[in-house]
């Protein structure tokens, strides 16, 4: 566990350096680091850290930093949280060539132009540019359009602020939209019963069987119940990864885990 003076030492600096980074991690070698946080360290500049060849990933959320030149050495860098700092381009994120995951919430990015060097990083598959919970933004979600505007320019991009926008479980988010609108159109013609009013117990053509309405809710249901079995499917699988994954990690004594 760091000491406070150390800590203060690195909120005075504002820089990173490679005593910083060895006192933290624990190595004694910058290239054997492979995962870092370095969250709420009143940093502003990166210094050294592209020295950290072999990183893997990276929190650098909570701090005064306004370019990121030196993570364009980082070519191993698989997830990266810059999250509320100061930047308003990602350029040097070129090189990066197998990102997944990137949180650049409460940022300078104004417009979606700013993610167009972004658009070759063929594995970046989940980008955060808006986090309600924290009231973390970018001038750029200003706009209804941004997130359409997002996977337009970066087509391999399949979650964004958290939401998945495409596959399966964008599917299942449609389907229970639409399921949503069909029932308040269903009660705004008086189909369903609004809760608090008060009806008879039977009313003039109770018994007349409806069978438009009735074939639409057996769809409906198909199509929700293929859909959570497919659910069901892709959730196993995750959790043979993860579980694969977990006795790969236990196996190089990682540090603490990082919140992405």
């Amino acid at each position: 566990m760091e000491s406070r003076s150390s800590k203060d030492q690195d909120n005075q600096t504002g820089r990173i350096t490679g005593e910083m980074l060895k006192s933290r991690t624990g190595e004694f070698d910058l290239e054997s680091i492979l995962f870092l946080k370095l969250r709420n360290l009143g940093i502003s500049e990166l210094g050294c850290i592209g020295d950290c060849m072999n990183l893997e990933r990276l929190d650098l959320s909570n701090n005064h930093i306004v370019h990121l030149g030196p993570l364009s050495s980082l070519k191993l860098l698989v997830a990266l949280n810059v999250s509320c700092n100061r930047i308003s381009t990602l350029e040097p994120l070129v090189s990066c060539e197998i990102l997944q995951t990137l949180n650049v919430a409460g940022n300078l990015l104004c417009s979606t132009d700013s993610l167009q060097c972004l658009k070759g990083l063929s594995r970046l598959e989940s980008i955060r540019l808006r986090d309600p919970v924290y009231n973390l933004n970018n001038p750029l979600c200003n706009t209804n359009s941004y997130r359409q505007a997002v996977m337009e320019t970066i087509p391999s991009v399949r979650i964004i602020d958290g939401e998945r926008v495409t596959g399966c479980g964008s599917d299942l988010y449609h389907l229970c939209r639409d399921i949503d609108n069909s029932l308040k159109r269903f009660i705004g013609n008086g189909d369903v019963e609004v809760p608090g009013s008060v009806r008879p117990w039977v009313e003039d053509g109770y018994w007349v069987t409806k069978p438009a309405q009735s074939t639409i809710i057996e769809e409906t249901y198909k199509q929700f119940n293929d859909v959570v079995q497919e659910c069901k499917e892709l959730s196993k699988r995750a959790d043979d990864t993860i579980a694969q994954a977990e006795r790969a990690l236990s196996l190089r004594n990682e540090p603490n885990s990082f919140v992405f």
